[in-house]
């Protein structure tokens, strides 16, 4: 059915004849024409407009060519249909005025009904799929349940997320009473997503590495697995968590079709980690990106040599900063796309 399903392959762990390469927030901030609509229009009503989620979304696929399209959209969707206040302030990006700090907040807190809250995102989905005329797979993605609780007891972004981890070691039980409804309405949202039209789904743990390894397997990794459970038989699952290179071993065993790594951890170490037995998924620096375009082919070769062409993504290790030329993220996906083995 899809014209370019070579993403779709590298899921199952099959042999290409190159990977295949995207780059998360790769529908964003570093293209001229998504600037014009951001003068336009505020951030949420970009996420809640279908159209214009859909133009975004489309739009890397024609200008830099990717091999996948994520659908345009935000992690913090999600609290919003919670009964979560979430506001995204110029200059301070997510902004939640009353932050969660108690049991009885936790209460307060819904498990919605995604379809009634959140079906903007699935008209979205599905205009966006038409606009694609199965050229190349669509992403949906969540963030997991842990960086959703990060912002929503922190209040906004952080160095640290100070607050959201003494609200987890002084007040566990309501901590995971909190991260409980998160994961549950994230699975009905994802499950929402393939119903839909999306071909895969990618967990976004952009907090994780915030954690020890024991804290993050108690606040983090549990949450997501029961994601993975819930999804693996309907759509190939992508975990990405920044900074929890420790945990990939425990992740290949997960039942994710593909794990993202970020740039702090060689692909001979997650190969390592992860015994060989999983597609990775990375994990070029975004800010080697400002890199002269002929020195970046250099390493994008490079980091396809040391990954493999097989089981292999190539992606950032993060999301892709808004100061970078486009002609500088055209030269990673068209050295991708001129990789001899």
């Amino acid at each position: 059915m899809i014209k370019n399903d070579l993403f779709l392959r590298a899921l199952k762990g099959e042999t290409v004849e190159r990977p295949p390469v995207w780059m998360m927030r790769q529908a964003g901030r570093y293209l001229p024409d998504f600037m014009k609509l951001k003068e336009k229009y505020d951030f949420f009503t970009r996420c809640r407009t279908p159209e214009l989620a859909t133009e975004i979304t489309v739009m890397p696929i024609h200008q830099v060519g990717t091999d996948a399209a994520i659908l345009f959209s935000d992690i913090l969707v999600i609290p919003q249909a919670m009964n979560i206040e979430v506001e995204m302030k110029p200059g301070v990006g997510p902004w939640l005025p009353n932050p969660i700090r108690s049991a009885q907040d936790v209460e307060q807190v819904i498990v919605p009904n995604v379809e009634e809250e959140l079906g903007y995102v699935f008209d979205a989905i599905k205009m966006t799929k038409l606009a694609l005329n199965q050229e190349v797979p669509l992403i949906g993605f969540a963030g997991s349940p842990w960086t959703i609780l990060c912002y929503a007891v922190q209040g906004q972004g952080s160095k640290n997320f100070d607050k959201a981890k003494q609200f987890c070691f002084t007040q566990p039980l309501a901590a995971h009473a909190l991260l409980q409804k998160i994961t549950d309405t994230t699975i009905a949202y994802l499950k929402q997503k393939v119903k839909v039209g999306v071909d895969a789904v990618q967990i976004f743990d952009s907090w994780g590495g915030m954690l020890s390894p024991v804290d993050y397997n108690e606040f983090s990794w549990q949450y997501i697995q029961q994601i993975i459970d819930a999804l693996k038989d309907i759509t190939p699952v992508i975990a990405f968590g920044k900074g929890c290179w420790y945990a990939l071993d425990q992740m290949s065993k997960s039942g994710a079709s593909a794990l993202g790594v970020d740039w702090t951890c060689s692909a001979q170490n997650a190969r390592a980690f992860t015994n060989g037995s999983i597609t990775l998924q990375g994990n070029f620096d975004p800010s080697r990106l400002f890199s002269p375009p002929a020195e970046i082919k250099k390493m994008v070769h490079q980091m396809i040599n040391d990954f493999g062409k097989d089981k292999y993504i190539v992606n950032l290790g993060h999301g892709i900063l808004p100061n970078i030329p486009v002609e500088n993220a055209q030269a990673f996906v068209d050295a991708v796309k001129e990789y001899k083995a």
